[in-house]
């Protein structure tokens, strides 16, 4: 089941995003995602399997560029492999395509992750080495969003 992010999921996500260091996130990052989950959420959604959340990604919006961007995803390291990211990040390009003010859906990665992108259908827009962290380079991507083609 995928839902909408609710506070008392906050030290669940955290420890979801532990589970994802030092692979996907660099330590470093911890303090922005409470800082993400604290003052920057706009849409943010969990997946719960059997009542225990599993994966979680968000949604940000830059309207006066026509653009959203995808972020902070995250699949419990058990559960990655098993289509979770896949249906989170879907989830995501579903809602936006009901929102006609998104031409641009973005997301920032690392080469950790880019490659998961692609196959959704993001197409490499620019590299920035170590942005991130030491070994973390900035992989920016983006698709137009169907709603508005």
């Amino acid at each position: 089941m995928i839902r909408n992010y609710t506070k008392k999921d906050k030290s669940t996500l955290i420890e979801l995003l532990r589970q994802n260091t030092p692979e996907y996130f660099d330590p470093s990052e911890e303090i922005e995602f409470i800082n993400y989950l604290d003052h920057e959420v706009e849409d943010y959604f969990v997946y719960e399997l059997d009542f225990k959340i599993i994966g979680a990604g968000g949604i940000n919006y830059f309207l006066e560029e026509k653009s959203a961007r995808i972020s902070w995803d995250m699949v419990d390291s058990k559960s990655q492999g098993k289509g979770i990211g896949k249906k989170l990040t879907q989830h995501r390009i579903n809602h936006l395509k009901r929102n006609t003010e998104v031409e641009i859906i973005r997301v920032r990665t690392s080469q950790h992750a880019y490659k998961f992108y692609e196959k959704m259908g993001f197409e490499l827009e620019k590299i920035e080495k170590e942005y991130w962290a030491k070994n973390f380079d900035l992989y920016l991507m983006q698709m137009k969003n169907e709603a508005k083609t």
